[in-house]
């Protein structure tokens, strides 16, 4: 997504030099959210971009793997040898972590590549039984999917609730119950001892039935190849770029999953994994090769997931906020969650309340100040519950 907007929103800024879009994957660049859903079970066989990359008059070198950069001399070293660049974006995502210890043992997948989906149907399509690692966002899309297609899901989570890394405890509480409204069982405050041939051994000596186990414990920057390069990382493996998304190198950026910005609205560098985040800073990227006076970069972050039936939504960042409110009953099939700093809307959680989540986003992005009674009250608008 955020190498292909570049070279969109380059051409779309009109940009009249040679574009070059090299990728390790040998097929045509395409979307990554529908490989959760409709490419895992078999009702769309890819998810390829809808662009006429000739027609735009931009290169793609698919299949070939970047070996490092000298960024001295310009040039991008590949496996098919070196391609000199006047300007170069970063744009490689970010891979997601291997269970330790099970790296190359049959049965055990990830979910990240459209390879790794179309390995991953059958397992589906023949119902086996399936135990997920990790309760986080990739791990409940999956466990959706899988559900859908008739087969057996046991959920291991190594944390005592579902997405412990990303929302409070009150608030990923309710959605425990949803494993269980979908048939699948949910193990929390538990590991993964072993994968063993059709089974899973857990910490506590349970075995689990296992035709076959899929990984989804997080994702970090795929930046391993940058290593020893002058182009600064930071604590997480991502590229450390600023607001602008330049590098620490002279015409290198760094945009989507690889990277982290400073965000001024939030007072800290934010590392977004997501894919509105690899949407919007292209658009960054290409205006500040072209020369043009712009604003930095700093997004209102956002995301969704459709798992178990709901359509949950995310914006902002609620770390640092001071006030929590719930708009509506965790228990129901819509309510929303909002976070506050001195008053101001700073995040907001949606479950199936798409319109607090498009009026929320606009009110995070104004810095308006809100009243907090109104706020709760779920029958209200958001934008007339300002103070």
């Amino acid at each position: 997504m955020a190498g292909v907007q570049t070279a969109v929103a380059l051409r779309e800024k009109g940009f009249t030099g040679t574009i070059t879009l090299i990728g390790a994957e040998p097929h045509q660049p395409y979307d990554r959210p529908p490989l959760s859903k409709a490419v895992l079970l078999g009702t769309a066989e890819g998810s390829a971009f809808d662009v006429d990359f000739e027609a735009l008059g931009v290169e793609l070198r698919l299949g070939r793997e970047v070996l490092g950069v000298r960024t001295a001399d310009h040039v991008l070293d590949t496996e098919a040898g070196p391609v000199p660049y006047d300007v170069l974006v970063l744009a490689t995502g970010a891979e997601p972590l291997p269970l330790p210890g099970t790296e190359g043992v049959p049965g055990v997948h990830l979910l990240r590549t459209l390879d790794d989906a179309e390995r991953l149907r059958p397992v589906l399509a023949r119902q086996h039984d399936v135990v997920v690692v990790g309760a986080g966002w990739i791990g409940a899309e999956f466990t959706t999917a899988a559900r859908e297609a008739g087969c057996a899901v046991t959920v291991v989570e190594a944390a005592e609730r579902p997405l412990a890394g990303a929302l409070p405890a009150e608030v990923a509480a309710p959605m425990a119950a949803w494993y269980a409204d979908s048939g699948a069982v949910l193990r929390t405050g538990t590991r993964v001892e072993r994968v063993e041939p059709g089974e899973v051994v857990l910490d506590d000596g349970t075995r689990v039935p296992a035709g076959a186990v899929v990984v989804g414990i997080g994702a970090r920057p795929a930046t391993a190849w940058l290593t020893g390069s002058d182009i600064a990382l930071g604590a997480h493996g991502e590229v450390l770029a600023d607001d602008r998304l330049r590098t620490s190198a002279p015409d290198v950026y760094a945009v989507g999953d690889c990277a982290s910005f400073p965000s001024g609205r939030y007072g800290e560098r934010l590392l977004v994994h997501h894919w509105d985040n690899a949407l919007q800073g292209p658009r960054t990227v290409a205006a500040d090769i072209l020369g043009e006076a712009a604003g930095p970069y700093d997004p209102v972050p956002y995301f969704w997931s459709e798992q178990f039936g709901r359509f949950v939504q995310y914006a902002g960042h609620h770390p640092g906020a001071d006030t929590l409110l719930w708009r509506g009953d965790p228990a129901g099939p819509a309510w929303s969650v909002c976070w506050l700093r001195e008053g101001r809307l700073t995040a907001l959680l949606a479950v199936g309340r798409p319109r607090d989540l498009a009026q929320g986003r606009r009110l995070i992005e104004a810095g308006t100040p809100m009243d907090a009674t109104l706020l709760a009250d779920p029958a209200r608008p958001l934008k007339s519950a300002i103070a």
